[in-house]
């Protein structure tokens, strides 16, 4: 497809997110109209020749396909029923591509609202961190209405690494919360491992090298372990804070299934000890931080403790 045949997107929320997945889309050719509510990230994504809106509506009138990633879900209600959302357009042919995690009744709803104004929703969370969506290292988890989803599919892959169709809206959503309880999880066990490494000696990158080249390794230890390997955590990837928001959505759905997550349960206390320690706004990495203090672990020059 040549670049000018390929069609406006908008992209609502500008944050780590949304600008990387902006940046991917512009080098791949796309014409990219942006909203965010911070006039500092507009101006960021100007720079990088990306098409500033004043409101989600005006995006609404410059692009057919649109795809949201939003810190809440009062920005989501906002950006598509409020007076200058998407639906104040009045256009009957857009897709909204809804890429954020958020409870799936809440996505139900926005589907439902928009449905009657002739606006297809689509459920696309994606997979993959903000250092993963500037390298273009993102899985989208697709559902909805199939045709719009095969329409928006050059879209993805301007943006993702690869995409799954997964069938009915809101099968997105339940496959991101399978990925990211293992997430949660992982990327605990990766910062356990690497104190008790440390702990004994053993040097942090040394740790990453060999164990990332065996079977004890995960994504999370290949994705985070350079973070906790030089014990710096900003700027994140993924704050601690917006984690803490995706792990009370997947407690909450697997709770009303009547399923167990002992693991994901046992993992949520070191994110919380994180925020008590005052590194909300760090990447989740910072878990690796919690059992240091926990261990009583100095580091030495080379990452192995100093006790």
């Amino acid at each position: 497809m040549e670049n000018a045949m390929k069609p406006s997107v908008g992209m609502l929320g500008l944050g780590i997110m949304g600008s990387a997945m902006s940046a991917n889309l512009l080098q791949a050719g796309f014409e990219v109209i942006g909203f965010d509510v911070s006039a500092e990230r507009l101006d960021a994504f100007a720079q990088t020749g990306g098409t500033p809106a004043r409101s989600a509506r005006e995006v609404a009138q410059q692009a057919g396909i649109i795809i949201s990633v939003l810190p809440s879900v009062a920005a989501l209600d906002e950006v598509v029923s409020g007076a200058e959302g998407i639906l104040a357009a009045g256009r009957s042919d857009l897709i909204l591509v809804e890429a954020s995690t958020f409870p799936l009744e809440d996505k139900q709803r926005v589907h439902d609202r928009c449905r009657q104004c002739g606006v297809t929703v689509l459920d696309c969370p994606l997979s993959g961190t903000g250092a993963q969506a500037a390298t273009k290292d993102l899985s989208v988890y697709a559902s909805g209405d199939a045709a719009a989803c095969t329409r928006c599919a050059p879209v993805f892959a301007g943006f993702a690494r690869s995409q799954h169709y997964l069938g009915a809206f809101g099968n997105g959503s339940k496959m991101k919360f399978v990925a990211n309880l293992l997430v949660a999880i992982h990327n605990v066990s990766a910062a356990e491992a690497f104190v008790l490494g440390m702990k004994s000696g053993l040097d942090a990158q040394q740790i990453y090298d060999v164990v990332g080249d065996g079977a004890g390794s995960s994504r999370m230890f290949q994705v985070r372990g350079p973070l906790m390997v030089r014990g710096e955590y900003e700027p994140a990837t993924m704050k601690v804070e917006i984690w803490q928001k995706d792990m009370k959505i997947i407690g909450e759905f697997a709770a009303r299934l009547g399923c167990p997550t002992p693991l994901l349960a046992a993992s949520a206390a070191y994110y919380t000890a994180a925020m008590a320690q005052g590194r909300g706004g760090e990447d989740t990495a910072a878990v690796c931080a919690v059992f240091e203090e926990m261990a009583r672990l100095e580091r030495g020059p080379s990452g192995s403790s100093s006790n």
